[in-house]
């Protein structure tokens, strides 16, 4: 794996600006997998028009940049079948190239050091390691106390990576060396209940610090919760994971692999993503607590301070939305993200929050900003270090 730079700043590079060679020549784009249509839309980054439209497979679900920065991977998980596929699309043309057939690829991740690919087939709570060019099968790691794994991170010396698992409201931990689960936690939506911190506050006074989640009885956690994207802290030490149910993050150690807290965002807190100068974390919160979702939602972006975990800033979709998944540009000035249920894709001002509205495929997913700064990326639409 490539030394970390800054062990202070796991984001120090991929400031604006900070460009690897392998992007040079790269077209400016902004792709969009739209899973309803079987489609991938192409923006202008700089017209805000759409500039092509082409095929791939069914359902594609996210657009994910290679370890090596060269290819852009269409993950098609075609769910309910058993025909999922990659497609690669060359960013130096914006053209797909012949689809690659795959188990169930959900999502997708490299393994720090590049050897493989890491191919979340959710379907079948597992992850295949793949040869990050051929995608040939490698080996398996079985995840059967993750019901739903779906988005992950990694530890900052690059040996455990962290998955969600969205339909048992769980988080997993696991050994890339040994190859193998180290531990599998439930995470505590009560932490959210205002009904809770009622029960923790004393009358007449602010609600007592909320204390761990072993002090307080599992009768009261009655709805479970639906985990979604995972991201570090700049230094590592503590990770952030989005709920769509509980409308905030779950914050975990990630040494001793315990939750130490809850942050309430918004409405179906989905997507998360850092500033280019890792000081803040934005959070994309798709607007409704259903996977299947409504249009016009309550949708809404909130920024959060890394330093003190205080949301600063909000920023509501005009008229409502659903903003889900996607990245930052390379400059830093805007968030881009897919509007789910709205068939549109965001793009917010970082300075203002001012937002602007393109329409794309039926249900656009997982899009990725391309170039990106950075020296390789760990998957997913852009997590790059």
């Amino acid at each position: 794996m490539p030394a970390v730079v800054n062990r202070h700043n796991l984001y120090s590079e991929t400031v604006a600006g900070r460009l690897s060679p392998a992007v040079a020549g790269a077209l400016e784009r902004v792709y969009v997998p739209n899973r309803a249509a079987n489609s991938v839309s192409v923006i202008d980054p700089n017209t805000l028009k759409v500039v092509d439209t082409f095929k791939v497979g069914i359902n594609p679900q996210h657009v994910v940049p290679s370890w090596d920065l060269r290819t852009l991977w269409v993950a098609n998980n075609a769910e309910r079948s058993n025909k999922g596929s990659l497609t690669p699309i060359d960013p130096q043309t914006g053209k797909p190239g012949p689809a690659i057939a795959v188990d169930d690829p959900y999502n997708m991740y490299w393994t720090p050091d590049g050897r493989y690919a890491i191919v979340v087939a959710e379907a079948f709570k597992r992850l295949d390691f793949r040869d990050p060019r051929s995608m040939a099968l490698q080996y398996s790691i079985d995840t059967p106390d993750c019901g739903g794994i779906n988005h992950a991170d990694f530890s900052i010396d690059g040996r455990y990576a962290f998955f969600t698992c969205e339909f048992n409201g769980a988080f997993s931990k696991i050994d890339l060396v040994n190859r193998r689960v180290v531990s599998t936690i439930k995470l505590t939506p009560y932490f959210a209940r205002p009904d809770v911190l009622d029960l923790l506050a004393k009358p007449g006074k602010k609600p007592r610090k909320i204390p761990d989640p072993a002090q307080l009885g599992a009768e009261i956690c009655t709805t479970p919760g639906m985990p979604q994207d995972v991201r570090s802290s700049p230094d590592g030490t503590v990770l952030f994971v989005a709920d769509m149910m509980v409308d905030g993050l779950h914050v975990v150690d990630s040494v001793s692999f315990k939750q130490i807290g809850f942050i309430p965002t918004g409405v179906g807190a989905h997507g998360l993503y850092p500033s280019r100068d890792g000081t803040h974390l934005y959070v994309a919160n798709r607007g409704s607590n259903s996977v299947l979702g409504t249009r016009k939602g309550k949708g809404s972006v909130s920024v959060i301070d890394f330093a003190t975990r205080q949301v600063v800033q909000t920023w509501p979709v005009p008229g409502g939305g659903s903003p889900d998944m996607g990245n930052v540009s390379a400059d830093g000035k805007f968030l881009w993200l897919s509007g789910r249920f709205d068939n549109v894709v965001y793009r917010f001002n970082t300075t203002s929050g001012a937002v602007d509205t393109i329409k794309v495929g039926q249900e656009p997913h997982g899009l990725t900003v391309w170039p990106q700064p950075g020296r390789y990326n760990l998957g997913h639409t852009g997590n790059l270090r």
